[in-house]
């Protein structure tokens, strides 16, 4: 067997998230049906990362085995984006891996953007694509609050009560946090993430930096270790898979 590292682009507005569910399409799915159109057998992907329904990746990776090997990486990726154009998933690219090599463990980190338009009005080449943010937001709150988070501890309170993650201990490198006119970027990186830990966070983060919130009952909240006292999770649109280092 052949084991191929696939890189993947997609739009998550329309999909029930990465993983295969029987309630709608996902993207998983999308790209395994794909697949078997392209190489006449079954094929079954694993993810690097479960994203979330309206979740967005600009660079989402998954690896298949299969017999035959894959003689012309061109014409691979023109015949599976054929397929998966309307959908709104593009294959960047494909690798062939070592035997051992697994998308999911494999990982040494894992990058996630958050975008936020702060401003009055209405949304319209980004909607449904980032949160749009009436209130002012002030950036210097919301880079102290982002400041508190890096390092290792413990994440329960940003953590989903389906989360299947074996331990809320988590290690946060340095929070970037930029503004270029009304649209304001968050990146987080870690190894790994729980269930719904990016979206909770910045919607802590947006407690504290529009004075809902004061540093005070921020910083209580986080060492709580208790999801009773996170912040509602800022909505999935906003959220990117942006980059995953093996």
């Amino acid at each position: 067997m052949i084991n191929y590292l696939l890189k993947i682009e997609y739009d998550g507005t329309k999909f029930v998230g990465w993983q295969s569910q029987k309630n709608g399409k996902s993207i998983q799915s999308s790209i395994e049906v794909a697949l078997k159109k392209v190489l006449k057998t079954k094929v079954s992907i694993i993810g690097a990362g479960r994203t979330d329904k309206g979740v967005h990746a600009y660079s989402q990776f998954a690896n298949f085995k299969v017999k035959k090997k894959i003689d012309n990486k061109k014409i691979f990726l023109n015949s599976i984006n054929f397929f998966l154009k309307n959908k709104l998933i593009s294959i960047l690219d494909i690798k062939e891996m070592v035997d051992s090599f697994h998308a999911r463990y494999s990982a040494k980190l894992r990058t996630y953007e958050y975008l936020i338009v702060n401003r009055r009005g209405t949304l319209s080449i980004n909607k449904n694509r980032a949160w749009h943010i009436k209130n002012k937001i002030d950036l210097k709150l919301l880079k102290q609050g982002a400041k508190i988070l890096e390092g290792t501890h413990n994440f329960s309170t940003f953590r989903a009560a389906s989360c299947s993650a074996k331990s809320p201990i988590k290690k946060m490198y340095p929070i970037k946090i930029s503004k270029v006119n009304d649209i304001i970027s968050i990146k987080l990186s870690s190894k790994s993430f729980l269930q719904n830990q990016v979206r909770s966070i910045v919607g802590c983060l947006k407690y504290l930096s529009t004075g809902k919130w004061s540093i005070k009952e921020y910083k209580n909240s986080f060492k709580s270790q208790k999801r009773i006292n996170c912040a509602p999770p800022a909505p999935a649109c906003g959220l990117y898979l942006l980059s995953i280092k093996y």
